[in-house]
């Protein structure tokens, strides 16, 4: 099992730092992946703190009671989307709590086994759902929804320049027969590029294929809940720190914290505010936390990694 967790978790001490641990406190990771900051975060708890670890994949929750064993009286571990803290936290009886953790990137362990479909690297079924249980999959997206729409998922969530050509392409091809693998539509993607495009350093398919997962997983749409579910669980002088990945994400994080920052959202022309609006949190540093040179030589996996901190203020 030691093998599986030689993965450094990206900006671990900047994470540790940004939460400023209370030994006897209450704190949430939401996305505990394969545990790295989970571990760090309870190893800091005495007897009296307490770690509520979420994941929506059954495997890292597996995976995280194994590693994270020797504080296993101290850690609640709850199955779910981060979307749904509130209810999640609800159900375990937990209140206001002293930080929270999120690390919106993909879990290794599910773009490592291919079965699960998120890689295009290796032929599998589609698949590409971070919840097992959940109905929608990548297969369904490509078989079932309207081109346009195709088109639309990678534009936005992919920010695939050739959305157009590449929808065009899974239509014509499963007009045919239904696409099943992840090989299969790798293909697709390659045939509707043009050459140079092909000769692009990145694989022609990670746009398109990041496009598909987000619309599978409805990962923007989660961002923006789980931050507004999030601020008000967190005790004054609480803090929530938010790992992004890629643009979209930031800057529903970056805009989300923005206006709990400011408060007030009464149009400018206003002489006096009149929606009464308080500032809930302020922001740590302006600017995102990014990795150091040395963790991008150690890590190239944080290379995009973006990390945002604000501390709940007294409302």
């Amino acid at each position: 099992m030691s093998g599986a967790y030689t993965h450094r978790p990206v900006l671990l001490e900047e994470c540790i730092q940004s939460l400023a641990i209370r030994p006897d406190g209450v704190y949430v990771d939401g996305t505990l992946g394969r545990g790295g900051h989970s571990e760090e975060i309870v190893k800091r708890l005495t007897a009296g703190g307490r770690l509520v670890c979420i994941d929506r994949d059954w495997q890292a929750l597996e995976a995280g009671r194994v590693r994270l064993a020797p504080w296993a009286g101290q850690i609640t571990f709850l199955h779910g989307n981060f979307a749904d803290l509130a209810a999640l936290l609800d159900g375990a009886e937990i209140g206001q709590v002293d930080g929270m953790l999120f690390d919106l990137g993909v879990s290794s362990p599910q773009l490592d086994d291919p079965a699960r479909g998120f890689s295009y690297m290796a032929d599998a079924p589609l698949d590409m759902r971070m919840d097992q249980q959940d109905s929608l999959t990548a297969w369904t997206v490509v078989n079932q929804w309207p081109r346009q729409e195709i088109r639309r998922v990678l534009a936005q969530y992919g920010e695939e320049r050739y959305a157009g050509p590449i929808a065009a392409a899974i239509d014509k091809a499963r007009q045919h027969r239904a696409i099943e693998t992840t090989g299969q539509l790798v293909e697709i993607i390659r045939g509707a590029l043009p050459a140079a495009a092909l000769r692009e350093k990145q694989h022609p398919a990670k746009r398109s294929f990041q496009g598909i997962r987000i619309a599978v997983n409805d990962e923007l749409s989660a961002v923006s809940r789980m931050l507004q579910g999030a601020i008000p669980r967190l005790r004054t002088g609480g803090r929530l720190a938010v790992i992004s990945f890629h643009s979209l994400e930031d800057r529903i994080v970056k805009s989300e914290l923005a206006a709990a920052a400011k408060g007030c959202d009464c149009p400018p022309s206003f002489p006096v505010c009149v929606c009464g609006k308080r500032p809930q949190v302020r922001l740590v540093g302006r600017k995102p936390i990014l990795p150091s040179p040395q963790e991008l030589t150690e890590n190239p996996r944080a290379r995009s990694a973006k990390l945002r901190v604000a501390e709940k203020l007294d409302v």
